[in-house]
Parts: C-alpha cells; sequence; structure tokens
C-alpha cells in the first residue's frame, strides 16, 4: 500500500505541475497609442518611425529627396514659363537659328549625374543597414503568410505558433468565423487593422525575420518600422527588425494574395525583454530563448539506455496535444 501511495501522490504532483506550467508567465496585451504606429485620418508622408532604418530613410526623403524634387521642379517650371513668354511667334518673329550650344549641353549632361551622385551615397547607405545580416545569436521568428491570415513561429523559443487573424468588425460581414470582435477587448485598435494574437518582439534587439508563405506570394510589411519583405512560396527571404521603443505597430500584406487579401493585417507588439519572457512563457512547451537547457535534461540520458528511449516515445505526443491551444492563449 505504500508503493501505491507514494505513486498516487507522484501523479498529483506531476498533474499539479502540469495544471500550473501556463501560469509561468503572465501577459495582458499592450493597448495601442492613438495615432502612433498607424495611419491617422488626413495624414500626409510617412508614418512616424520607430526603427532605426526607418529614422535615417524619413531624415533622407525630407533632407534630401523632396528639396532636389522641388527644386529640379520649380526649375522646369520656370524654364517653360520662360520660353513660352520669350520665343513665342509674336514676341520672337525671327528665331534663331542656332543647332548647337556645347556649355548648355555640357551643363545639362553633368548636373544631372552630380544630382544623382548626391542621391546615391545615402541611398547605398540605406540599403547595406536594411539587407545587413543578422547578429549570430539574434531571435529568429518565422513569418508565413496565408490565405488569408499570418502565422508566426517562435524557433529559438521552443517552436511553438500563433496564428494571427483579423478581428471581425461589428455591425460588418463575419470575416473570420469564430474570431472575436473588434473592441470587445479593451486593448484594442483600429477595427481593420487589429488581429486575435499579436506578433509579439523584445524592443532593442535585432531580431532575424524569416518569410515565406504557404500558397501564393504575400509581403509581410509595417510602415511605421520601416519594414517590408516578400513572403514567396518555397523560399525563404530574410531581414534584421529592430524596434526602437515599446509599442503596436500595425501593418498589411502588400502583395495582392487573392480576393481577401484586404483582411491580412499585422499587428507587433514591441515589449521590454522581460515582458517578452513572460510571454514567451505563456505558451505549453516554450523556452527562454539563449538560456541554456535544464540540468536534468542534460543528466538525463546519463539514468539509464531504456528511460530515454521511454522519455523520447512519449514527450512528442504530449507537445503535439498542447500545442494547439499555445497559439490561441494570447487571444483567449
Amino acid at each position: 500500500m505504500t508503493g501505491i501511495a507514494q505513486a498516487q501522490e507522484v501523479a498529483k504532483e506531476a498533474v499539479a505541475a502540469a495544471s500550473e506550467a501556463p501560469a509561468a508567465g503572465s501577459y495582458v496585451p499592450m493597448t495601442p497609442t492613438e495615432g502612433i504606429g498607424m495611419p491617422t485620418p488626413g495624414g500626409i508622408g510617412f508614418q512616424k518611425q520607430f526603427s532605426a532604418d526607418g529614422e535615417y530613410a524619413a531624415w533622407m526623403h525630407d533632407a534630401i529627396l523632396l528639396p532636389i524634387i522641388v527644386v529640379i521642379t520649380l526649375f522646369v517650371l520656370f524654364l517653360l514659363l520662360w520660353v513660352m513668354a520669350r520665343y513665342n511667334k509674336r514676341t520672337n518673329p525671327t528665331p534663331s537659328k542656332t543647332s548647337h550650344n556645347t556649355l548648355i549641353e555640357i551643363v545639362w549632361t553633368l548636373l544631372p549625374v552630380l544630382i544623382l551622385v548626391v542621391i546615391a551615397v545615402p541611398s547605398f547607405r540605406l540599403l547595406a543597414s536594411q539587407y545587413a545580416p543578422a547578429p549570430e545569436k539574434a531571435l529568429t521568428v518565422k513569418v508565413t503568410g496565408n490565405q488569408w491570415y499570418w502565422t508566426y513561429s517562435y524557433t529559438d523559443n521552443g517552436g511553438f505558433e500563433v496564428i494571427s487573424n483579423m478581428l471581425n468588425q461589428k455591425g460588418q460581414p463575419v470575416v473570420n468565423a469564430g474570431i472575436r470582435e473588434a473592441g470587445s477587448k479593451p486593448w484594442d485598435g483600429p477595427a481593420q487593422l487589429e488581429v486575435d494574437n499579436r506578433l509579439v518582439l523584445p524592443v532593442g534587439e535585432k531580431i532575424r525575420i524569416q518569410a515565406t508563405a504557404a500558397d501564393v506570394i504575400h509581403a509581410f510589411a509595417v510602415p511605421s518600422l520601416w519594414f517590408k519583405i516578400d513572403a514567396v512560396p518555397g523560399r525563404i527571404n530574410e531581414r534584421v527588425l529592430q524596434i526602437d521603443k515599446p509599442g503596436v505597430y500595425y501593418g498589411q500584406c502588400s502583395e495582392l494574395c487573392g480576393a481577401r487579401h484586404g483582411y491580412m493585417p499585422i499587428a507587433v507588439e514591441a515589449l521590454p525583454r522581460d515582458k517578452f519572457n513572460a510571454w514567451v512563457m505563456t505558451h505549453a512547451g516554450a523556452k527562454i530563448d539563449g538560456q541554456p537547457e535544464p540540468a536534468a535534461a542534460a543528466s538525463a540520458p546519463a539514468a539509464g539506455a531504456s528511460e530515454p528511449a521511454a522519455d523520447a516515445s512519449v514527450t512528442p505526443a504530449a507537445d503535439a496535444s498542447a500545442a494547439p491551444s499555445a497559439s490561441a492563449a494570447p487571444g483567449a
């Protein structure tokens, strides 16, 4: 009886541990800030940027490209008006027969070249920065486009997946059956941009985003982070993303991918590392990236040759049964 009692006690402890596992982390979605990381009514120009590449690109546009465009446009307009006024038939009845002007031809050849050189220097710097490889130990997140939702795989955090669907809009036809309506939670953002499960990422770190697609070409784009990458079936594209400030940033699929292309919003929630770790641990089978494996797992093979084989046959089944509930946890 003593052995049976001990076995029952061990079983109770195992059940209790399993029931407490999801509580290892805690997570309450962040409430977005109006006008930050999202389009604004009547907005002109780029959204305010929250990444280093975005800030540099916005500066390049405002300080270099826009002034050059304005000057060239006004200069061409002046030339058109001057030619119309000075060389029309009434004011210039005897037209010039000059066929060549060496100085003018040199100027209009060299000046555009110099303008292009001025634009090329910051352009190459921006391109190089956007496509610089991620550090070796950077967090990797795989983004998969589907018709018509997103799947986020946290390969460095235990391999759990988060499925992200657009919320239904109140008073409008149901877009995604079984998904709640926008505005039903206090942290919901704009109706046509909010999702049930956001892409949660840590702030201030270089993150390796790998993009692919399950069916047709999609494009993962978040304007306020100056981030866009094509998701192509059968291919993995890769870019580095670093978010400077905690917040919620919205985007959309920017590749025509089918009849419901407009129903593929993207919501990125950037959290400090400690809060990101807490969110990670709300998922079954999750682990904190970069941390060493527990000592118990490392010493398990030494316990005996037969025990690891038995554990290996049981663990995958347990993980498989827990995985579906993991992706739904944040939006519950």
